[in-house]
């Protein structure tokens, strides 16, 4: 982006300090924050797959992605800044919130059955 500030890269230190609360299932590995969401078979995938494509371009920040049948691996760095920057962090809060969401207990809205015929992400907690 012509005007833009220079990235701010952060160090191995820095990032394991915000790898930590909402952030804490990512991980730093390679130069880059990595998770890897579980589902529960390949439609799960292709659902988390799109959403976090549609993240990534409303964005312009594109992750590196590898889907399995019940598995999805998310790697973020910014390459022209060789490393880790806000741009990845903003991300992959973003991605976070998103594809863990789930509706509120005793609200309108009731959330998929917990069944394994209806398990199409299995969350952390």
């Amino acid at each position: 982006m012509s005007g833009a500030s220079p990235l701010h890269v952060y160090d191995a230190a820095a990032i394991a300090e915000r790898l930590t609360g909402p952030l804490r299932h990512w991980r730093h590995q390679d130069s880059r924050l990595v998770r890897i969401y579980r589902t529960g078979g390949w439609k799960g995938t292709l659902m988390v797959v799109n959403a976090v494509g549609h993240l990534a371009e409303a964005a312009w920040h594109h992750p590196e992605i590898r889907a399995t049948y019940s598995a999805l691996e998310v790697r973020l760095d910014t390459h022209e800044a060789g490393g880790v920057t806000d741009r990845d962090f903003e991300l992959a809060q973003r991605i976070e919130d998103f594809v863990c969401w789930r509706p509120a207990a005793g609200g309108a809205l009731e959330g998929t059955p917990n069944e394994a015929a209806h398990l199409y992400v299995r969350y952390d907690d």
